[in-house]
């Protein structure tokens, strides 16, 4: 169970948490494309906001995840 709570602390649950983020940008990238056939500047916008809060997410996840190394929660 201890292990189970160190989950998002652990590689795996790094990783993880980089595939949920970068889905994400299936979502923007669904928006860009309406924004763009409706000609909506506001939409378009909201959508490059989006984007750059996933590049960020990922980034500071990629950090986290370099700073996990060998020291793995669940590796041991």
């Amino acid at each position: 169970m201890s292990k189970a709570k160190g989950f998002k602390k652990s590689k795996s649950g790094t990783y993880l948490s980089m595939a949920g983020t970068a889905f994400g940008a299936i979502g923007v990238a669904k928006q860009v494309k309406k924004a763009r056939k409706e000609n909506d500047t506001l939409r378009l916008i909201d959508a490059a906001l989006s984007a750059a809060a996933i590049v960020t997410g990922l980034a500071i996840l990629y950090r986290e995840l370099k700073r996990l190394g060998d020291d793995d929660v669940l590796l041991g």
